[in-house]
């Protein structure tokens, strides 16, 4: 009798053990870019799990061993997704766990699972591509030439952070990746509004972009510069003021340098792309020659001259934490011949700061003292066969028109002695459509 109670109170405190141990679902949320849609379990400790696919219809289908999901557990508004619905329920007993995307199209999915680092917990990330069949390549949008026959200088801005990674957090819940989305979106604008110039969002939304390839998008869009935009936090609240990046090769400038470019650098992390990788300059021939070529190369100094150029600008509207361009080990900052800088705005843990930059008129502020900078420095390097290099150069058979109200193409025809052929021709322009402010290249008679 006594063996048999002790047996059952054994097997008690071992299901009592079991169920204790039991990796709880606390919550599941969703993130969307333009490649794919990802869902993130937020659990209470590391998973043992199988995920597989269905089809007839599609499903994808992710079992959690030993696992349970949080009391009220809410599902993510699907939003527009390839997920039509979301299925959970317990299984074997209950001590497992199933959930079931049923997809409304193909997909390529991907799982894998994040260690706790930071402010995250363990996490089990669920990728859904979207689906591309053997021998399928991608579209490649085309990098569109402006009309009047001379390039845009074209201006990479990468809004920092985003989707998983909040970034730093300000006191009254103010989040990084949300202040410079905000202010790289009206930089756009800017760039975009200034004849010459052509912006290049790497992100558009709330959605994380691996360091390694907002590098990939802004040499793919033949980028003249790259523009990484922070709002960081420090160990301290006092810490303010705005401060201009450049890579480094030999260390960085400074302690509070150095710990920045180690906070950024592993951003992949919290976003969700896998363990942070070091580089290995030896298995990596392309980040050899990036690296070789930043020493005392091309990008280097002129990555130096553009931020300064920043800084200046920057100093107009708010107060500089250091007062010249510092340097560290920033991996996004390692484009092979694309001049880069990181530009943080202001420290989000300065409660002043913070409230500032979260208001639109000193985000606009921000974002001119900016794109100043960056005009100034383009005028004085322009790119080979831009129009900024045009207007620079002065030529004397070309002139420049700017369409005013009541101007037509057959009246500028006969005022320059232009065939009207000639001048539509050369402009690019189809139909007898002009726009005032539009800039007519008028070339010799």
């Amino acid at each position: 009798m006594r063996r048999s109670l002790l047996v059952l109170f054994s097997c008690f405190l071992l299901s009592f053990g079991c169920y204790a141990d039991k990796v709880v679902i606390e919550e599941i949320r969703l993130w969307s870019d333009p490649e794919k849609t990802r869902f993130v379990f937020d659990l209470s400790g590391p998973p043992d799990y199988r995920a597989f696919s269905v089809s007839n219809p599609y499903r994808y289908v992710v079992d959690i061993k030993n696992s349970d999901f949080e009391k009220n557990l809410k599902l993510p508004a699907l939003k527009e997704s390839p997920v039509s619905k979301i299925r959970k329920a317990k299984k074997d007993n209950n001590t497992n766990v199933r959930i079931v995307f049923d997809l409304n199209t193909r997909v390529t999915p991907k799982s894998f699972v994040l260690t706790p680092f930071n402010q995250h917990g363990n996490r089990l990330v669920v990728d859904l591509y979207k689906f591309q069949r053997k021998g399928e390549e991608k579209i490649k949008v085309a990098v569109k030439e402006p009309s009047n026959n001379f390039r845009d200088a074209i201006i990479a801005i990468d809004a920092g952070h985003g989707g998983e990674d909040p970034g730093a957090i300000g006191p009254r819940n103010e989040l990084e990746k949300n202040v410079v989305l905000s202010i790289a979106k009206k930089l756009a604008k800017l760039v975009n509004d200034e004849p010459g110039f052509r912006s290049k969002l790497i992100r558009k939304g709330d959605y994380y972009v691996g360091l390694r390839k907002r590098i990939k998008i802004a040499r793919e869009n033949k980028a003249d510069i790259l523009l990484s935009l922070h709002a960081d936090a420090f160990k301290t609240a006092n810490v303010r003021g705005a401060s201009v990046f450049a890579i480094s090769d030999r260390g960085s400038t400074s302690e509070e340098a150095k710990w920045l470019a180690e906070n950024q650098n592993q951003t992949d992390l919290i976003g969700g792309m896998g363990e942070y990788v070091k580089i290995d300059t030896k298995s990596e021939p392309l980040v050899r020659n990036v690296l070789l070529d930043l020493a005392f190369g091309y990008s280097q100094r002129e990555s130096l001259e553009l931020g300064a150029q920043v800084l200046k600008e920057l100093k107009t509207v708010t107060k500089l934490h250091k007062e010249k361009v510092e340097q560290a080990g920033f991996m996004v900052l390692k484009a092979p011949e694309v001049p880069s800088i990181l530009v943080e705005v202001g420290f989000i843990s300065n409660p002043k700061e913070a409230h500032n930059l979260s208001d639109a008129g000193y985000q606009i502020k921000i974002a001119r003292s900016i794109f100043g900078g960056v005009k100034n420095y383009i005028y004085d390097r322009p790119p080979d066969g831009s129009y900024v290099a045009w207007l620079k150069e002065g030529p004397r058979d070309l002139r420049v028109h700017v369409i005013e109200r009541g101007d037509t193409l057959s009246e500028l025809s006969l005022r320059y002695s232009v065939s009207l052929e000639a001048l539509k021709k050369y402009n690019s322009v189809r139909g007898d459509t002009i726009k005032i402010g539009q800039k007519l290249m008028i070339p010799a008679s």
